[in-house]
Parts: structure tokens; sequence; C-alpha cells
């Protein structure tokens, strides 16, 4: 290799530990305050709910044969 290629490769490298790692200072920086990723944590658990509700609904046969019913009068009406 030449040192024009290692050259080459050496900067591509720093690029790519650049754009994907993080340093230190950095997650210093990022990290949030503890009551805010409670706070955090708490809507998830609360949107986790939501949406096994919502499953329950859409999963429901009564629910999907009121929607077939609804799509055939509809089309009916079309």
């Amino acid at each position: 290799m030449n040192l024009t290629a290692i050259a080459i490769i050496a900067i591509i490298c720093w690029t790519i530990i650049k754009l994907t790692g993080k340093d230190k200072k950095d997650l210093k920086q990022v990290s949030a305050p503890e009551h805010e990723n409670d706070a955090l944590k708490q809507r998830l658990a609360a949107m986790q709910e939501r949406i096994a509700v919502l499953e329950a609904i859409v999963t429901d046969e009564k629910y999907v044969l009121k929607r077939e019913f609804d799509n055939l009068a509809r089309n009916k009406a079309a």
C-alpha cells in the first residue's frame, strides 16, 4: 500500500468512529435527569396499556363483523 491509500483509510475510519461513536463528554450531555426518565417510563407504560386495549378491540369478532357490515352498506350505497 502506498502512503495515500493509508491516509484515505485512516480518514474514513476516523469519520466512521466520529459519526457512530459517542465520546464520554457527549454521553454526559445527552443523559436526561432521573425524574424525566421516570416520567417517560410512566408514559410508556400507559401507552403500552392503551395499545393492548386497542388491539383487543380491533381483534374482537364483533368489531370485525360490524366493520364488514359497514363496508357492505357503503358499497351498496355507492
